[in-house]
């Protein structure tokens, strides 16, 4: 029930019913944003509330996104690895990277609360959005790349959604 109800926050604050309705069924079963969805910044303010909640969910899907890379990490540095664990988490990642610019509403900044995320987002949502969707486009690659047995090929898509983290962590996010 929690869940629900926290992702029921996260779809207010990130989209609407429209946007939802609208997003189209890509290969692998992942939704990916509509046209719309992908060039309408970040979206309208939320009350502190909502936005308290929202950001401690943020922050749980943020580290489930570091979990499954440090797992898949791990496992394509060795000779032998485990592909089982590759593709868990490969699918984790796809599924959650491209509601990642839903988790960034106006009013869920440093302002608000506890956040590693830089006031630089609300400030640039466009360049933010952008940028979310370029992870989001890394890590389907990943897990297509790792649906295959081809190490080479998954550890060259394991660099490039490493790319697109640091190119959004650069910016956006305060070290730590």
């Amino acid at each position: 029930m929690k869940r629900l109800l926290i992702a029921g926050f996260v779809l207010v604050a990130g989209c609407n019913a429209q946007e939802q309705a609208n997003q189209a069924q890509a290969p692998g079963n992942q939704v990916m944003p509509s046209a719309e969805t992908r060039t309408a910044g970040l979206g309208e303010p939320i009350g502190r509330e909502q936005a308290l909640t929202l950001m401690k969910e943020r922050h749980e899907k943020m580290e489930e996104i570091g979990d499954a890379l440090k797992v898949i990490s791990r496992q394509l540095k060795g000779d032998s690895p485990d592909l089982a664990q590759v593709r868990q988490n490969a699918e984790i990642m796809a599924t959650l990277a491209p509601q990642v610019p839903g988790w960034f509403p106006p009013g869920t900044g440093p302002d608000v609360g506890k956040t590693e995320a830089k006031a630089e987002i609300w400030q640039k949502p466009e360049d933010f959005t952008a940028k979310a969707r370029g992870f989001a486009e890394a890590a389907t690659a990943f897990r297509t790349a790792a649906q295959g047995n081809d190490l080479a090929a998954m550890r060259a898509a394991q660099g490039n959604v490493g790319k697109t983290c640091k190119a959004c962590h650069d910016p956006y996010r305060e070290e730590h």
